[in-house]
């Protein structure tokens, strides 16, 4: 098997990553103008209220977006078909959706601990500061993680493909 070398996933990640942009900006961002009265209160009060919000406009889409696109019949996201790579099990074949939820809900787990801190940083909380600056450097660590462990192992896989059972190939 012909396991995706690291510049290409990240290419790949890329590409996706200027659709999730767009989808920020046109279907967020027209929300927020469209319904500004009714979305402010929604940033502005409680932190939970806040990354609720957020969660449900901008992470569940795009965890849907990865989670149902990787164990689809393409095996990938539009970034990464566009560059002929693929996710797959360990022998080869398509993933189901069970190994999709682990292998997301891994990915983006760092993206929702960052979510959850900022929120409370910026709202008033029960958390103390050095708590959610921890959390950060957390979430810091872990992305250190991501981007260093393709580089640790043959198959290239990610921390996240390690767990879920998944590699990324051509």
């Amino acid at each position: 098997m012909n396991y995706a070398p690291f510049k290409i996933r990240i290419y790949a990640f890329f590409i996706d990553y200027i659709i999730i942009a767009l989808y920020g900006v046109l279907v967020v961002g027209s929300i927020s103008y469209l319904f500004r009265p009714a979305v402010l209160p929604l940033f502005t009060g409680s932190p939970v209220t806040a990354q609720w919000t957020g969660f449900l406009l901008i992470t569940l889409p795009v965890t849907l977006y990865f989670l149902f696109a990787e164990c689809s019949k393409w095996q990938g996201t539009i970034g990464k078909r566009k560059l002929g790579i693929r996710v797959a099990d360990r022998a080869g074949n398509r993933i189901e959706i069970g190994r999709s939820f682990i292998r997301t809900g891994i990915k983006f787990l760092p993206w929702e601990v960052a979510h959850f801190s900022i929120w409370r940083l910026q709202l008033p909380n029960d958390y103390s500061e050095s708590t959610l600056l921890i959390l950060l450097i957390g979430v810091n660590v872990m992305i250190l993680l991501y981007l260093v462990t393709p580089f640790m192992n043959k198959k290239k896989k990610n921390l996240y493909d390690g767990v879920a059972g998944t590699m990324v190939i051509r």
